[in-house]
């Protein structure tokens, strides 16, 4: 019961995060390894609980057609599910023990992918001139680490975009949005279907995610994006470190 409650609030803090500012995946995944989960059942387990979350995002820009640094939609979406399952795989073969060395460089990344995300994109724009090998290639492995960690990909794939020539990235947002949950949608199949999901845990982190992504809505309205975005900094720089030293220090 006790644990029930903890996971619980971790669903409903983490969902609140993700409606404010992003990083909910932060919160989920190390409440999961608290109460027991090994770490590659509880990634496993935080996708499918915070899943419902983005697919409802997702289905309000179903309309959306919009090119991608000149590929259609469709083959966007076939390549991310194609990287999506392969990442998927690639978590299932690995050992928990390795996933524990591995999972704090993921945090960075993310971390990272938050804190300057934004900014790459703008900076590095046009950069790399896409043609539609690269850009297909970039997709791919984009949604393999969706599929594998998938902390932050949404500003990965806007930072890529960008440096890949694409000019129109504030008229993205529902491929994106779209993409970023095709990569979670076949991770979360894959998952199910190989029995890597502690559902009695998952459960209650989407339960409370339920009303952390209501709660979200309503305080999104009166808190400040930048203050937001720096509490949602500071949290997950924090989880980095106790990850880092978890794994390193012992």
């Amino acid at each position: 019961m006790e644990h029930d409650l903890f996971l619980l609030g971790a669903g409903f803090v983490g969902a609140l995060m993700n409606a404010l500012a992003g990083g909910g995946s932060f919160v989920t995944l190390p409440a999961l390894i608290a109460v027991g989960v090994p770490s590659v059942e509880a990634n496993a387990s935080s996708t499918v609980a915070l899943w419902p979350g983005g697919a409802a995002s997702a289905w309000t820009y179903h309309e959306g057609r919009q090119r991608i640094c000149g590929i259609g939609t469709g083959l966007m979406l076939a390549v991310t599910l194609a990287g999506g399952f392969a990442g998927s795989l690639l978590l299932l073969w690995t050992p928990s023990s390795s996933f524990n060395v591995i999972l704090p460089w993921m945090l960075l990344l993310a971390t990272l992918a938050l804190a300057f995300g934004r900014r790459i994109g703008p900076a590095l724009q046009g950069r790399l001139n896409g043609r539609r090998g690269p850009v297909v290639l970039i997709q791919f492995a984009l949604g393999a680490y969706g599929g594998y960690f998938g902390g932050a990909v949404g500003l990965m794939m806007v930072a890529a975009w960008s440096a890949l020539g694409e000019h129109e990235i504030k008229m993205l947002n529902g491929p994106r949005t779209l993409l970023v949950s095709a990569a979670n949608t076949i991770a979360v199949v894959t998952f199910a279907f190989a029995g890597a999901v502690r559902w009695p845990e998952t459960l209650a982190i989407l339960v409370g995610g339920l009303a952390g992504g209501f709660a979200g809505a309503k305080i999104g309205r009166a808190v400040p994006a930048h203050v937001a975005c720096v509490a949602t900094l500071f949290w997950t720089a924090g989880v980095t470190l106790v990850f880092f030293s978890r794994a390193y220090l012992g």
